[in-house]
């Protein structure tokens, strides 16, 4: 993976499966898929009854769209195919009952 510049390359390709996997907690790995000046890719995946092992609080705006499984936000569950945003000042915790994945981007 190669980090785009405004001198650097227009397009970059990620193979996922070969990204260095980082744990973020006991069931839950992430992966960083790209960043730019712009903004920071990554893929998480998080197993069975895993949750976010803090409140997470945005600075800048997030989005994340659920590949697989089912995220819980609250109250709120969000299967595969949902498009979540977070506008910048938001804060959440999230967790999955089943599994999920997710692809995500913060703006920066």
């Amino acid at each position: 993976m190669s980090e785009i510049t405004g001198t650097g390359p227009l397009k970059t390709v990620v193979h996922v499966e070969e990204v260095e996997q980082v744990e973020v907690a006991p069931g839950i790995v992430s992966r960083k898929v790209g960043i730019t000046g712009h903004a920071r890719g990554w893929l998480v995946d998080f197993a069975p009854g895993s949750e976010w092992p803090e409140t997470d609080v945005h600075a800048t705006e997030e989005r994340y769209y659920v590949l697989s499984g089912e995220m819980i936000e609250g109250e709120e569950r969000h299967g595969a195919g949902t498009y979540v945003v977070f506008a910048p000042g938001s804060r959440h915790r999230p967790r999955s009952e089943s599994g999920a994945r997710l692809l995500g981007i913060t703006v920066l």
